[in-house]
């Protein structure tokens, strides 16, 4: 231990504690609150949380004289129970903290208590809960008191030592809450026994079972007159426990969650026993037994004398010796007794006249020293405070290992050591004895433990790691020939380990040094496995390719990583080692280019294949056009030069037939070539297609041209395909008559019914003059009497339609003469005081303004105006007004010219007649004719109030553009609204 700090040190806290009172006969301690009981019957309070302290006179009432013998207090502080004694017999007592008067339990009259047990669980400030009370004639109560009551509630009995009927010297109760209820674990010691009691239910419950059972106790030789039992208390639970017996101190760690049986069936919550015995604390003299104990987290406290001996309760060794400081007087008494404040963490002794306060100044500190002495590695661990103390625990349990030659365990502790040794030093021991598989346990947990910031230290090692795998696998292989076949081998499992640790280091690795050292110890698969951890997929994919592992090439291709430049470069070797799969890869890829493609399948499509096989690229080319919808003419060209070369042109004709386009607004209906497609298929001989596209590229000509060498049936329809244009339609079933005619070999008379029956099937396209050049010179009209009399009749009835036809448009001609006549003859009524639409003047009323109008010659007395059939009438000069000032500029213009041109003709015309019509003055009136017409059109094609003219009007703003300036003149200036006067109108 450290000797030059002390674990517990004692401070004189009281010098006249009992202030005259008597003297000290018994203390309690709790919360920080210290009790007194004194030999003149009186109870003393100091409490120092608050600064208070008052006494309180049990003696009162009671004869001679009279002295506390017990006084508990509970952990709070708050609830105190007293037993005095003296000539009359013995009282208890009770107390709270608030009273100024105690209270007498009079159920308890005549009872010497000697222990209390709290229910630390349950006890509050105003309640006590359940509380045991332990006599010296060996019975139990139980008692509960409520402060508000001002009396105990209840007392009643629980249990009574008939076997062997001793006092109750010391109490201790723990209770636990479980699923089937409440749990209560209760300890009781005399002088010669340590009794436990528990079970589930109210306290009564408990102890009414040990009615018919055994009660569990532990018995050990020798008797103390001041059995003594206490609880190590934390956080308000107890940890363990230690009996001051008459063989030595007995204790354990106290487990109330266990559910351990005892032998005689009792549940036994008491781990890890031992007895402490007397004899190791006199060092050779004759043992002395402590008149009273206290107990710390790791330590006993034994008052022996005058002195107090500090035990380690781990070690058993004597740490301190405290000594007191008191009064000659007192000094011959001795101190009298210990007791300590689980609350506070305190202990305190006291003679007959002082107290004196126990200080613990970290106890722990060296606990770990202590557990390591003795082996315990754990708990030596557990109780460092730093890394150097965690570092020696490691260092001891690795030399131990070590010199055992447990070379991997002691591997494991090396590699937790950070600074009393440094890894160079660890890495020499193994080194040294040349245990390698040591070295690699070491450099593998020291990874573990090094910080990712650590970069260069990591790698390092890893690398080092990686190297000693490789050598181990090696070593196996060298050892065991069978090694790489049994699947349970050391090989195998270490290749497994190996691969897992690449896995881990895989960030850490360096990747061209790790490559390099698999490559030079021939580490070919675990190459593959390092570049796929790295994403060197083009190494693992040409591994798997040498191997012809196609499937697994494939599979590395289509992970969402790997780039989809490494699909074209390998695609060649793929599809020429298993088409099928990298077929079926590619059809499941997204984002592939098919065109990329293409150089692979053209090196598949130039190897030969068997006649029933399938052709892998032709399907796939097929799944890139009508499911993928793909519009490259290089994948449309290939897939028709592939169609092109098969021996059945079925799958070539539907392919050219089928519009790809087709829906779309802009675009071709097809994405091939078809000049290529052209030379490629007269060059594989495919007529039928040809003939297709040289009709699809509208050489129609030339299309029925090969298919008349091919099949007439077909050039018959592909004459028929033109439509639009009559004259080529009429010259390609010219070729085709004159090939039907030629290739006739049959009789004459046979070969002209047949060339008459082909003129049926143009549908009266052909005439029989049109094929007649095609026969011979020597061939007799008689063969040809009935077709050319019935070509005469057909003209013959196309001179009467045209004939009628004729009659029917002099006959028209006549009705739109009369229509014209009629028309000039058209008058309507007016009512003489009907107004003009403009003006809203009447219409006959001449007035001196419209006596003579513009352009226009007056009638009579009246000015010239316009009637239409919806009944509105205008005067000519307002309705020629109002409709130049509704329409747009460029019409208005083109109204006034002709008003302007109308005026000068109108007045030349008058000015050479000098008023009066000769026959040249009126032939000179048709031009001026023509213009009035024109004017006519112009403003009177409709009425401008039933027309389109009114209808434009709706959008036209209500101020034109025009007037815009106007409309602005009116508006009310702001700055002169303060200068206006308001006028009032009176209406």
């Amino acid at each position: 231990m450290d000797s030059g700090r002390q674990v517990f040190t004692v401070d004189l806290l009281e010098r006249y504690a009992a202030k005259g009172r008597g003297n000290i006969t018994y203390m309690a301690t709790g919360n920080d609150v210290i009790l007194l009981g004194t030999s003149k019957g009186w109870i003393i309070r100091h409490d120092f949380g608050v600064g208070d302290s008052f006494d309180i006179d049990l003696s009162v009432g009671r004869p001679g004289e009279q002295s506390i013998h017990r006084v508990f207090v509970d952990p709070g502080g708050s609830h105190c129970i007293a037993t005095v004694v003296g000539s009359g017999g013995a009282d208890t007592f009770y107390t709270h903290a608030k009273w100024t008067k105690p209270r007498l339990l009079t159920k308890l009259k005549g009872l010497v208590v000697n222990a209390v047990a709290w229910n630390r669980q349950q006890i509050t400030e105003a309640s006590t809960k359940e509380v045991i009370l332990g006599t010296d004639n060996g019975q139990l109560y139980e008692m509960a008191v409520d402060e508000k009551d001002k009396k105990e509630k209840y007392v009643k009995f629980l249990f009574e030592l008939l076997e062997l009927p001793e006092a109750f010297m010391s109490l201790q109760m723990e209770m636990a809450t479980i699923l089937s209820g409440t749990r209560y674990y209760v300890m009781a010691v005399t002088p010669t026994r340590l009794y436990s009691f528990t079970g589930i239910g109210s306290l009564e419950t408990v102890f009414a079972g040990y009615s018919e059972q055994t009660v569990h106790f532990m018995e050990l030789p020798g008797e103390i007159p001041n059995s003594e039992l206490h609880f190590y208390i934390k956080q308000r639970r107890a940890i363990h426990f230690a009996w001051l017996s008459g063989a030595g101190i007995y204790h354990g760690g106290l487990n109330f969650g266990a559910q351990h049986s005892s032998p005689d069936g009792d549940e036994n919550f008491v781990e890890n026993k031992a007895l402490l015995n007397y004899s190791t604390l006199s060092e050779g003299s004759e043992a002395v037994k402590p008149s009273s104990m206290a107990v710390s987290e790791f330590h006993f406290l034994l008052l022996i004398g005058n002195r107090v001996k500090v035990v380690n309760r781990i070690s058993e060794q004597t740490i301190e010796e405290l000594q007191f400081e008191q009064t000659p007087e007192a000094v011959s008494r001795g101190v009298t007794g210990l007791c300590s404040d689980a609350t506070a963490g305190l202990f305190y002794a006291y003679d007959q006249n002082s107290v004196f306060q126990v200080s613990v100044n970290d106890e722990g500190r060296d606990m770990w020293k202590v557990y390591l002495d003795m082996k315990e590695y754990a708990a030596a661990l557990a109780n460092c405070r730093d890394p150097l103390q965690r570092d020696q625990v490691y260092l001891v349990q690795a030399e131990a290992a070590f010199a055992a030659k447990d070379y991997l365990r002691a591997a494991s502790f090396y590699a937790k050591i950070n600074y009393i040794l440094s890894f160079e030093e660890i890495s020499l021991k193994f080194i040294t004895v040349n245990e390698q598989d040591a070295l690699r346990t070491f450099l593998l947990r020291k990874l573990d433990s090094l910080a990712v910031d650590d970069k260069c230290q990591v790698t390092m090692i890893s690398t080092w790691a990686t190297e000693l795998y490789l050598d181990k696998i090696n070593r196996l292989l060298l050892e065991d020939d069978t090694a790489v076949d049994n699947r349970n081998s050391e090989y195998h499992l270490i290749i497994k380990e190996f691969r897992a640790f690449l896995s881990d280091s895989k960030v850490v690795l360096d990747e061209a040094t790790t490559m390099r050292l698999l490559e030079s110890y021939g580490r070919v698969e675990e190459l593959v496995f390092f570049a796929s951890l790295k994403e060197q997929y083009e190494i693992v994919v040409h591994h798997y390719i040498q191997q012809g592992e196609a499937k697994k090439a494939l599979e590395v291709l289509q992970k969402p990583t790997v780039p989809i430049d490494l699909q074209y470069k390998f695609a060649p070797d793929l599809i020429m080692l298993d088409a099928y799969e990298a077929v079926e890869s590619w059809m499941t890829t997204n984002n592939l280019n098919p065109r990329k493609l293409i150089p692979a399948m053209m090196r598949y499509s130039s190897e030969p294949h068997a006649r029933n096989e399938t052709h892998e690229v032709i399907k796939y080319l097929e799944y890139c056009v009508h499911r993928l919808h793909n519009e490259d003419p290089g994948v449309h060209n290939l897939l028709l030069s592939l169609y092109a070369k098969q021996e059945d042109d079925s799958a070539l004709l539907r392919f050219l037939q089928f519009k790809f386009g087709k829906g779309r607004e802009i675009g071709p209906e097809f994405f091939y070539d078809p000049k290529y497609a052209l030379r490629l298929c007269l060059k594989e001989k495919r007529m039928r297609a040809c003939v297709h596209i040289y009709s699809m590229m509208s050489m129609h000509e030339e299309a029925v041209a090969l298919a008349l060498q091919v099949d007439p049936e077909l050039a018959m329809a592909e004459a028929d395909k033109v439509e639009d244009d009559e004259d080529l339609r009429k010259k390609l079933w010219l070729m085709v008559a004159k090939h039907v005619i030629e290739q006739e070999k049959g009789a004459k008379r046979e070969n002209i019914r047949k060339a008459i029956a082909f003129l049926k099937e143009t549908d009266g396209l052909l005439k029989i003059e049109d094929i007649l050049p095609f026969f011979p010179d020597f061939a007799l009209i008689d063969d040809f009497k009935e077709a050319i009399c019935s070509s005469l009749e057909d003209y013959n009835n196309q001179i009467e339609e045209l004939k009628q036809e004729m009659n029917d448009a002099t006959h028209g001609a006549d009705n739109i003469r009369n229509d014209i006549s009629a028309l000039a003859q058209r008058y309507a009524v007016i009512d003489r005081d009907e107004e003009c639409g403009v003006c809203r003047r009447k219409i006959l009323t001449v007035g001196r303004e419209y006596q003579l109008a513009r352009g226009y010659a007056s009638v009579g007395q009246m000015a010239p105006f316009y009637v239409f059939p919806c009944g509105h009438a205008f005067h000519a000069e307002c309705l020629i007004a109002h409709v130049t000032r509704s329409t747009n500029e460029a019409q208005a213009e083109y109204i006034l010219d002709l008003q302007k041109q109308l005026t000068l003709l109108d007045g030349e015309a008058r000015k050479d007649s000098n008023g009066s019509l000769t026959e040249e003055t009126i032939t000179s009136m048709a031009p001026v004719d023509k213009l009035r017409s024109q004017l006519d059109d112009a403003v009177a094609s409709e009425c401008p109030f039933c027309g389109d003219l009114m209808i434009r009007e709706i959008s036209l703003p209500f101020i034109l553009p025009e007037e815009q300036q106007q409309n602005t003149s009116w508006e009310i200036k702001s700055h002169n609204l303060g200068h206006q006067r308001s006028l009032g109108l009176s209406l």
